[in-house]
C-alpha cells in the first residue's frame, strides 16, 4: 500500500498548497466569496460538476446499482436534471443579479424583508450538507488507513476547512478543478472499466443478475419521483449551487457550463450504476450495499492505481464539503449575523467604521468549519440528517424562490407565508410519518404552495419600484458597482 499512501498524501498536501495560493488572490469580498464573478467555461464546468457529485453522488451511486441495478443512476441523474433545468433556465438571470446569497435575491425581489427567516432555513440545509460530508471521510480514510473514525473526520474535515479559510471561493475552484480531473480519471476512465472487465463483461453481468436489475425503473416511480422532488427541484434552490452560479464571468458561461457540467453528471450517474451493478456480480454477499464502491476498489485495482481511485472518492467528499461549507459561512455572516449585528446596534453607533468583509468571511468559515467537524464527530444517523435538510430546503424555500422569478404577483407577505407554513408542516409532518417517510416533503411542499398563493393575492402588490429595480437587475442593470472586486484577467 505504500505507493497508494504516497498517491493520497501527495494529494492532500496539492490541496493544503492550493489554499495558501488562493489566499494570495482573496483580496477582497467578490474574490473571496465568488472568485471575482470571473471564472471562464472551463473552470466554470469543471468546479460546478465537482461539487454537486459529491461522496453520496460517488460512494452512494455505486451502492445503489448495487442494490437495484442500472436504475440506481437515478439518484445522480436527478441531480443532473436539476443542473441542467437551473442552466438552461434560470442560471443567466441569477449570474445578473450580482448578489452573493439566494437571501439578498428574496430581498431584493421582495422588497427586504425575508431575508433572515430564509437566510436560517437555508443555514440550516447547507450545514447539515457539510456535516454529511464531512462524516463520508471516516469511511474513506477506514479503507485507507484503518483508521479511527473520529480521528479521520478531524484528518478530512480540518484539511478542507484550512484551504477553504485561507483563499475562500479562490482556494475552493482550484482544489475543486483538481478534484474534477482526478474523478473523471479515477471513476471514468478506470474504475468503470476495470469494474466491467472484471466482472465478465455486460454478457456475463446479464447472465448472473436477475432481469430487474436492467430495468431503467427498477427501482420503483415513487423513488424516482421523489429524488426529482428533492434532488432536482434542490439542485435550483440551494445556495451551495448558487454561490457557484456568481462565480461565471458572464450570463452565457454561467448557462452553457451548467449545462456541460449537467450532462457530465447524467454520465456519472450510469457509470456508477454500472459499477455497482459489476460489484454485485463479483461480490453478491456484501453486508452492506455501501460497501461495494470500497471492495471493488481494495481488492480488484492494481497498486497505484487503487491510490488514484480512493484519491477521487476523497476529492468527490472534499468538492461537495467545502462548498457547503462556504455556502453555510457565507449565509451565516451576510444573511443572520450582518442583520442581527445591524438591529442591535446603538442608534448613535459609528455606522461609516471600517470592516474587513474579507476577515470577517475567513473567520466565519473557520468557525462553522469547526462546528461541522464537532457534528459530525457526534452525529450517527447520517441520512436521516440530510433528508432532514432537503425536506426543509425544498418545502420552505422553492416555492418563494421560483415564485420569485416566475411569478410577479408574489408578494414578500407570501413568500414568509410559505417559508414559514412550508418549514414547520415538513417538521411536523416528519414528526408524524417518520423522518425517512415521502409524504412530508409532498404535503409541506403542497402547503407552501398554497400559501404563497393565497397570502400573495389578498395582500397588497409588489411596491412598483422594487419591481422596477428588480427587472432592471435580471437584465443585468442597475446593479452597483462592486467596487471591491479587483480588475484581472478572466481565468478559464
Amino acid at each position: 500500500m505504500a505507493v497508494d499512501y504516497t498517491v493520497i498524501v501527495v494529494y492532500l498536501a496539492g490541496m493544503l498548497a492550493m489554499g495558501w495560493w488562493g489566499m494570495r488572490r482573496a483580496k477582497s469580498k467578490s474574490e473571496f466569496l465568488v472568485a471575482g464573478r470571473r471564472l471562464g467555461p472551463m473552470m466554470y464546468s469543471g468546479t460546478m460538476a465537482a461539487i454537486v457529485l459529491g461522496g453520496a453522488s460517488t460512494i452512494g451511486g455505486v451502492g445503489l446499482g448495487y442494490q437495484y441495478g442500472l436504475s440506481g443512476a437515478w439518484m445522480v441523474f436527478t441531480i443532473g436534471l436539476g443542473l441542467l433545468a437551473l442552466s438552461v433556465f434560470f442560471s443567466a438571470r441569477i449570474a445578473r443579479l450580482k448578489v452573493y446569497t439566494v437571501s439578498e435575491m428574496l430581498d431584493l425581489r421582495y422588497g427586504g424583508r425575508s431575508g433572515l427567516i430564509s437566510g436560517i432555513v437555508m443555514w440550516a440545509y447547507t450545514l447539515m450538507l457539510a456535516v454529511t460530508s464531512t462524516i463520508a471521510y471516516a469511511t474513506i480514510f477506514d479503507v485507507l488507513f484503518d483508521m479511527n473514525r473520529t480521528i479521520a473526520i478531524i484528518l478530512g474535515g480540518s484539511i478542507v476547512v484550512a484551504y477553504s479559510t485561507l483563499g475562500g471561493m479562490w482556494s475552493i475552484t482550484l482544489t475543486d478543478m483538481v478534484q474534477f480531473v482526478v474523478k473523471t480519471i479515477g471513476v471514468l476512465l478506470l474504475l468503470l472499466p476495470i469494474a466491467v472487465i472484471k466482472a465478465g463483461g455486460f454478457s456475463e453481468m446479464k447472465a448472473k443478475l436477475p432481469t430487474e436489475y436492467f430495468d431503467p425503473l427498477g427501482i420503483g416511480g415513487e423513488t424516482i419521483f421523489t429524488y426529482v422532488l428533492i434532488y432536482t427541484f434542490g439542485m435550483l434552490i440551494g445556495q451551495d449551487i448558487w454561490q457557484r452560479v456568481f462565480t461565471a464571468r458572464s450570463d452565457k458561461v454561467a448557462r452553457v457550463g451548467g449545462t456541460v457540467a449537467g450532462t457530465y453528471c447524467l454520465v456519472y450517474a450510469v457509470a456508477g450504476a454500472v459499477i455497482g451493478t459489476a460489484a454485485k456480480v463479483m461480490y453478491p454477499k456484501l453486508p452492506s450495499a455501501d460497501a461495494a464502491f470500497a471492495t471493488i476498489v481494495k481488492d480488484e485495482l492494481p497498486i497505484g492505481v487503487r491510490g488514484l481511485v480512493l484519491a477521487a472518492a476523497l476529492a468527490a467528499v472534499m468538492s461537495t464539503s467545502s462548498g457547503a461549507l462556504i455556502a453555510c459561512a457565507t449565509v451565516a455572516n451576510n444573511d443572520i449575523w450582518s442583520r442581527l449585528r445591524g438591529a442591535i446596534k446603538p442608534s448613535g453607533g459609528n455606522s461609516d467604521e471600517p470592516h474587513d468583509e474579507v476577515k470577517g468571511n475567513r473567520l466565519f468559515i473557520l468557525i462553522m468549519g469547526v462546528a461541522v467537524i464537532c457534528i459530525a464527530i457526534a452525529l450517527n444517523n447520517v441520512v436521516e440528517a440530510l433528508t432532514v435538510a432537503y425536506n426543509l430546503l425544498v418545502a420552505g424555500l422553492l416555492v418563494p424562490i421560483l415564485g420569485g422569478l416566475l411569478w410577479k404577483r408574489g408578494t414578500v407577505a407570501g413568500a414568509l407565508a410559505a417559508v414559514t407554513v412550508g418549514g414547520l408542516a415538513v417538521i411536523g409532518l416528519m414528526w408524524g410519518y417518520g423522518i425517512l417517510a415521502n409524504e412530508p416533503v409532498y404535503y409541506g411542499l403542497l402547503l407552501s404552495l398554497a400559501a404563497f398563493v393565497i397570502v400573495s393575492l389578498v395582500t397588497k402588490p409588489t411596491d412598483a419600484a422594487v419591481l422596477a429595480t428588480w427587472r432592471e437587475r435580471l437584465a443585468g442593470r442597475g446593479a452597483e458597482a462592486e467596487t471591491d472586486a479587483e480588475p484581472a484577467t478572466v481565468t478559464q
